[in-house]
């Protein structure tokens, strides 16, 4: 969903325009490279205990459980809610869709941008 938006509202696309945001490239590099063979090292030398029981048939929900408790239906109404909303905010805070450009029949050529002071759908604003 951040990717989303960063190319939208931001107008940034790391594949358009690639960036860096370190100050000392070969510090940076070095420390990265040193913390990725410890923890890879420790991760495949440490003495790992022998597993008791069996996993549970669905592991998705035995994870959300042991993550949310009580709280995951509240998540699992909230996920939707947060998605409409998304979703609505960018339909209502574009100020012009294709529908608007073309009508229903998209195949026709586009109109001219409105005039400045004139709404989308040609009138003039109240506010003035």
């Amino acid at each position: 969903v951040m990717a989303v938006y960063m190319v939208m509202f931001i107008g940034m696309n790391p594949a358009l325009m690639p960036m860096s945001m370190v100050h000392s490239h070969r510090t940076a590099l070095g420390a990265s490279l040193v913390t990725f063979v410890v923890l890879g090292s420790g991760a495949v030398l440490v003495p790992w205990p022998e597993r008791r029981g069996a996993p549970s048939p669905d592991v998705s929900e035995a994870l959300g459980r042991a993550i949310m408790e009580s709280h995951m239906l509240v998540m699992m109404a909230v996920g939707p809610v947060m998605v409409a909303t998304i979703v609505v905010g960018v339909a209502l805070s574009t100020a012009r869709t294709r529908y608007d450009r073309l009508g229903d029949d998209l195949d026709q050529t586009p109109t001219d941008p409105p005039l400045r002071g004139e709404t989308q759908r040609g009138g003039r604003r109240r506010d003035r």
